[in-house]
């Protein structure tokens, strides 16, 4: 999996998780990609630095020391609330989900929960669009 940060031509950015980069520019070739903010089909890499783990269970951390590390972290509190409050919690059955809704075989919601990563690899496969919710501390923050 790799994740890249995306712009549209309406200067509206946002982070996309896709299975390899061959995969980014397959999907893009046959318009599959649009901005998840407006849906334009114009969309390009934004400048990003790369996060290397060292091994699968390094976890990728941010200082607090960092200026704006308190904004940050009260945007990212307040978009997973938002999340949390208007799309239905639908547990381990994210996937199959996400699926009935992009094929639309059900309508069109907001949902969140929990995806294995094969599940992930494949919803990215198959062009479906989705983002990781962000986790963050609480109470000692």
């Amino acid at each position: 999996m790799i994740q890249y940060s995306l712009h549209c031509s309406n200067d509206h950015h946002y982070d996309a998780w896709f299975k390899n980069a061959a995969a980014f520019d397959e999907q893009q070739a046959r318009g599959l990609v649009t901005c998840a903010v407006c849906g334009d089909g114009a969309v390009e890499k934004a400048l990003m630095a790369p996060a290397v783990a060292r091994s699968s269970s390094d976890k990728v951390a941010v200082s607090a020391g960092h200026p704006d590390a308190a904004k940050i972290r009260d945007m990212l509190r307040a978009y997973r609330q938002k999340v949390t409050s208007e799309a239905d919690y639908v547990g381990d059955k994210f996937a199959e989900e996400a699926r009935k809704i992009h094929f639309e075989e059900v309508a069109a919601r907001g949902i969140y929960g929990e995806a294995t990563r094969d599940e992930v690899a494949g919803l990215a496969e198959d062009g479906i669009a989705f983002m990781p919710l962000p986790d963050l501390p609480e109470g000692h923050n």
